[in-house]
């Protein structure tokens, strides 16, 4: 126990045990937690559990638009509080970008390019999201709410490959290897940094003492402080020969890689991306496809979206909102939806060519976000070909073409048959490069840069591909929000308040950026800030 410490006046100080304790007491674990989360004893997290709305006033009702996971959650929780509640959107499936495509399934582009997918029963793609990270607690707490079974993401993997045409000759190495190198040419140089005083106006004696022992150990030097070739050194990067048995069960170690190829710009940012909060282990994603997240919202929401529902215009007075939409399913025959309220969850890049009745200031807004475009490329081939013959069990590999990364998939390790591994994910200029192509080229383009990884496999064994550009799109035309600093403080609190009787929500309006759990706490705050006004109503 922590013995109590006294102020300069002799006043009792609890200590930070103690008061925590007191707190709990008090307050409750909520208390205790926000309490944690300020002394830095807690992740801070923005979801404190799903939001206690009630006693909605008798008939009220909300429209929400679109049927994306910030939508669905909107309806469901408004539904919960009493309010009459429905959906309009624009596609015949919920989910917005939770989706997935199986084979049968027809992707229609803007320019009228179709693909059909042809992957084999049972395998899939996720052109949007694909992971959750282990701290986006809405999105899981939803999940488990609604009986949506999660698996777990191979985030990191060691065997995957990292590749530069700049270093190694051109040649992808093992990400394992050039990760162990890179600590160990970085823990040498501070060693000899060290050692030359050259740290002297930073660190005290003891402390520089304790840096070279953590180099040694942490970059795994020698006795005389150097990274070389050595059976310790293998240990982390590999061997020429593993340990085995018998006769030649004695280990050969490997040759570690030069300081100037692993100092490469591909090399360092791989290591640097797995220190990302976001792409940090454990994830996870949903037995089946991440549409499986998607569908579990829609259950909850029987008989309330209305499909194939172009929106057109959205018009608000003094007492609701009315809002005009083409039933695309009756050949674009237009009708009208009125309610007290509306929640919109249109991305910006569609709802900035809709008739919008909103302030000048919200307008503004909704046509001042930048977006970004991405392109995901899935690629079934017949065998698992990366398990089979080099032992890679889900993961990435990186490479500094456009495609920008392999991923295997993190689910049916040791099955025969055909798999689908994500080909290319391809952001930035490279995404709109790829949106320029036709769906077979981007395909060819995929399958002719992941070759520098499976040269011998690749192409023998590839059986047919989906290209997903999300520009070519006609329900988004972008993936998602690219928010900089000068956008945020000229436009984000004018598209998040409150409109008249219009409130927008969605991962636009967040700061969180493309990931389901940004659309699901946008559409948390968006729901209870209207609750509130409508109860002062």
């Amino acid at each position: 126990m922590t013995d109590p410490t006294s102020s300069p006046a002799g006043a009792f100080v609890p200590s930070r045990r103690q008061l925590l304790t007191a707190i709990g007491k008090a307050g409750g674990a909520a208390a205790l937690y926000h309490a944690m989360t300020a002394m830095g004893h807690a992740e801070p997290s923005q979801f404190r559990g799903p939001p206690k709305l009630s006693g909605a006033k008798k008939g009220a009702s909300v429209l929400v638009l679109g049927a994306g996971l910030a939508g669905m959650l909107a309806a469901y929780e408004l539904m919960k509080a009493g309010y009459k509640v429905r959906l309009l959107e624009y596609q015949n499936r919920p989910g917005g970008r939770n989706w997935t495509v199986r084979g049968g399934d027809v992707i229609q582009e803007i320019g009228g390019a179709v693909q059909k997918v042809g992957f084999s029963p049972g395998n899939y793609l996720n052109p949007g999201p694909w992971r959750i990270p282990y701290h986006h607690e809405a999105v899981l707490h939803y999940c488990q709410e609604f009986g949506v079974a999660l698996e777990p993401f191979v985030q990191i993997n060691h065997n995957g490959y990292v590749h530069s045409s700049k270093a190694f000759g051109g040649k992808p190495v093992r990400y394992g290897a050039v990760g162990a190198d890179f600590k160990g040419h970085v823990a040498e140089l501070l060693a000899k940094a060290v050692n030359k005083g050259a740290l002297d106006d930073s660190v005290t004696k003891e402390d520089k003492d304790k840096l070279l022992e953590a180099m040694k150990g942490w970059g795994i030097l020698d006795k005389d402080m150097k990274y070389v070739k050595s059976l310790r050194t293998s240990s982390s990067r590999g061997y020429d020969r593993p340990p085995g048995g018998g006769v030649n069960g004695a280990p050969i170690p490997s040759e570690p890689y030069g300081l100037t190829d692993v100092l490469d710009p591909r090399m360092w940012m791989t290591n640097a991306f797995y220190f990302n909060n976001v792409m940090q282990t454990s994830m996870f994603q949903p037995v089946g496809g991440m549409d499986m997240i998607g569908k579990g919202f829609a259950k909850q929401l029987p008989g309330m979206i209305t499909y194939n529902a172009k929106v057109t215009k959205i018009a608000q007075s003094d007492s609701g909102v009315t809002i005009s939409y083409e039933d695309l399913s009756k050949g674009g025959a237009v009708k009208t939806a009125s309610a007290d309220y509306c929640v919109c969850t249109i991305p910006l890049t569609i709802l900035s060519q809709i008739e919008v009745q909103a302030s000048p200031e919200m307008i503004a807004a909704i046509k001042g976000v930048p977006y970004h475009s991405s392109c995901k490329v899935g690629l079934e081939m017949k065998r698992r070909f990366w398990e089979e013959d080099e032992k890679i069990y889900g993961g990435h590999s990186f490479t500094n073409q456009s495609i920008s990364q392999l991923s295997y998939p993190s689910w049916g390790f040791f099955k025969k048959g055909p798999a689908v591994l994500l080909g290319a994910y391809a952001g930035g200029a490279a995404a709109y490069a790829f949106g320029g192509m036709t769906p077979e080229q981007r395909v060819e383009e995929a399958l002719k840069q992941g070759s520098v990884f499976h040269p011998e496999s690749y192409r023998k064994e590839f059986m047919n591909g989906t290209a997903v550009a999300w520009s070519r799109l006609p329900w988004i035309a972008a993936c998602a929000t690219s928010w900089n600093d000068e956008a945020r403080k000229a436009h984000y609190q004018n598209l998040v308040k409150i409109d008249g009787r219009l409130v927008l929500a969605g991962e636009h309006a967040s700061y969180i950026g493309a990931w389901m759990e940004a659309s699901l706490l946008s559409s948390l705050d968006a729901i209870q800030r209207l609750h509130a006004m409508a109860q002062a109503a």
